[in-house]
């Protein structure tokens, strides 16, 4: 009497395991979450900026120094309220360090005018010829 196996290998078909395939995607997974970049904290502010028709986004780079004014023409660099003789201060000393130095000023829609030009002067008087402003193109 023969007695036949219900086993894969012994009915000659292949099977597919899927153990590698789970691996596989649980590592691209991690992959895509560790690559992924988080925004700098100047950028994750509540700032409503103005719209343009020619904005668009700006390089980042490590030099750069983001001033935000936010609608009660506070002026916040690197997350803490500065006045406008403290913002003199920290940009003369990175102008003193580079003279390339790059600021975007980053002025809430709802603020005066007045508040964005006061952090325009402090910056242009600490020696950036040409600070730029930080806008969001019109969709």
């Amino acid at each position: 009497m023969l007695i036949r196996s219900t086993s894969p290998e012994s009915d000659g078909g292949a099977a597919i395991e899927l153990t590698p395939i789970i691996d596989m995607v649980f590592l691209l997974l991690i992959f895509f979450l560790v690559a992924t970049t988080f925004q700098q904290t100047e950028r994750e502010m509540q700032i409503a900026l103005p719209d343009t028709e020619s904005g668009g986004p700006i390089s980042v780079s490590l030099k750069e120094i983001i001033v935000n004014v936010t609608s009660q023409g506070v002026i916040i660099v690197a997350g803490r309220e500065v006045s406008t003789d403290a913002l003199r201060t920290i940009v003369t000393e990175a102008v003193d360090q580079n003279p390339g130095q790059k600021v975007t000023v980053r002025g809430d829609k709802s603020a005066t005018y007045e508040a964005i030009v006061r952090a325009l002067d402090a910056i242009k008087a600490s020696g950036v010829p040409e600070p730029f402003l930080d806008t969001v193109p019109i969709q």
